[in-house]
């Protein structure tokens, strides 16, 4: 099997398994959780939707010259930032199309159980008429949230490669390893 289809076929069951890992939790949480915490669970989805897609954007649209600047100087999450720029088609893959889908299908789930819960509480709206508002509310805030954030994105790449670096660089520290070698070039010679 060639690089690419393994690649994407690593993707694929890297996104059915956070899926329902994800999904799984998310259900485990609103059994128990009011519906203020409900809602509040709904809307860090869709900021953690708009969040990675900015991270996305900005990696698609960043270029590498000031990172080399700041790696120079030390700076921490420079090195990170190289990386995230090199490999900016699997991080927007990653960040838009992975996180993106698993948000939509996640803020979509909690959705409607807020929906059910709203219901039980005699909301005084039919459950289509109440499923309806909460599908155009998800949609409004997801679609409006990443695209205004969409050109911040563009003319802010660096800033936010930047803090998308340094919270690598931190995760690395810890013994979380994501991503490649942090920008640094292979070394040449045998391989072990």
């Amino acid at each position: 099997m060639s690089s690419r289809w393994r690649g994407v076929v690593v993707l694929t069951l890297t996104t059915f398994v956070l899926s329902i890992v994800l999904n799984l939790g998310s259900n485990s949480l609103m059994k128990v959780f009011s519906l203020p915490l409900s809602f509040a669970l709904l809307f860090g989805i869709i900021l953690m939707g708009i969040i990675f897609d900015v991270i996305g954007v900005a990696a698609a649209a960043g270029r590498e010259t000031p990172f080399h600047a700041m790696a120079s100087n030390k700076v921490r999450g420079a090195r990170e930032g190289i990386w995230l720029v090199r490999n900016a088609d699997q991080v927007s893959v990653f960040c838009n199309d992975v996180v993106g889908d698993i948000g939509g299908t996640l803020s979509g789930a909690v959705g409607a159980s807020i929906v059910f819960q709203l219901s039980a509480l005699g909301f005084p709206l039919t459950e289509t008429l109440l499923s309806t508002m909460m599908i155009a509310v998800i949609a409004a805030l997801t679609v409006g949230g990443k695209a205004m954030a969409k050109s911040f994105a563009i003319t802010r790449s660096v800033d936010i490669l930047l803090v998308a670096g340094k919270i690598i660089y931190g995760l690395k520290k810890i013994g979380i390893n994501i991503g490649g070698n942090g920008g640094q070039k292979r070394k040449k010679g045998r391989r072990r």
